[in-house]
């Protein structure tokens, strides 16, 4: 339905209703936004995951502008998934709660050498095996996730909560740059895929972060895990989206689909995925 205001402002979209001769410009168009959409993911993943930036800042910035200008020109064109769409949105009253799909169970810590042998020794006497293979990877000292994509697309994210009960923080979770909100094209993840994962600050970015609220004569954090927790649950993700948050992902699940009979294969799909793994290699 097209409505007066709509009449008096056509664009693209509605004069392609009329005159078929607008269709190779509207492709055009499509096309133009999609490879700046592919161009930004891209320069996402090698600034923030891979520290291996190829444009300065400047030029992404322009990619930037250049997309949101042509969103806004083009509204019919704006997709969830868009790098542009991060942050939107009014703060919310307060958090809904979500149900796990699959519960996010809590792990035993060990913190000397004694107590490591041992676990190597229960391993081994219940897997009945001579040796074992480990992954080792950094401890994170953070706040669990659970994300949700639904054929590639960033849907859902929550906290962990009790295990079974978290708190719906999608709108904090799209404002972290480490996160993608769409998996990478061609890759063979599964349509309905529940990745577990971990949001984090790093000390220098606590730091810096830290000397902004003194400066601006707010109460500093307590410390790195605190200042995650703060963000993570905050109501206004435009505030979120001007704190250094970022997130490692560690495992999956999906139902109905095959699962790697390691823990380091599991990651490596991750990663093939485009999502941000623990430095572990």
């Amino acid at each position: 339905m097209v409505t007066t205001s709509e009449v008096m402002q056509p664009n693209l979209f509605e004069n392609s209703f009329n005159n078929e001769s607008v269709h190779p410009a509207l492709n055009a168009l499509h096309e133009k936004v999609q490879q700046l959409r592919q161009a930004i993911r891209r320069h996402d993943e090698l600034y923030y995951n891979r520290s291996r930036p190829e444009i300065s800042d400047a030029a992404y910035d322009k990619l930037f502008r250049e997309l949101q200008e042509l969103e806004k020109q083009n509204p019919d064109l704006v997709t969830p998934d868009s790098p542009t769409q991060r942050v939107g949105g009014t703060p919310l009253a307060q958090f809904s709660k979500v149900t796990h799909e699959f519960p996010l169970l809590s792990l035993d810590s060990e913190m000397d050498e004694e107590g490591v042998l041992a676990f190597d020794q229960r391993v081994r006497r219940e897997l009945d095996v001579d040796q074992v293979s480990y992954s080792a990877e950094p401890k994170y000292d953070g706040l669990s996730v659970e994300l949700t994509y639904e054929n590639g697309l960033f849907v859902r994210g929550a906290t962990r909560g009790d295990g079974l009960i978290g708190e719906d923080v999608t709108h904090n979770l799209r404002t972290i740059r480490t996160l993608p909100l769409q998996l990478r094209e061609g890759g063979t993840h599964p349509s309905h895929l529940v990745v577990r994962g971990e949001v984090f600050m790093k000390l220098q970015d606590f730091h810096t972060l830290n000397r902004r609220l003194t400066e601006q004569g707010e109460e500093p954090f307590a410390n790195p895990r605190n200042a995650s927790s703060g963000t993570l649950r905050q109501l206004d993700p435009a505030i979120s989206a001007t704190r250094p948050l970022t997130i490692t992902c560690y495992d999956f699940m999906s139902p109905g689909a095959g699962r790697p009979s390691t823990h380091f294969e599991a990651v490596t799909c991750l990663e093939a995925w485009g999502l941000p793994i623990p430095q572990f290699r």
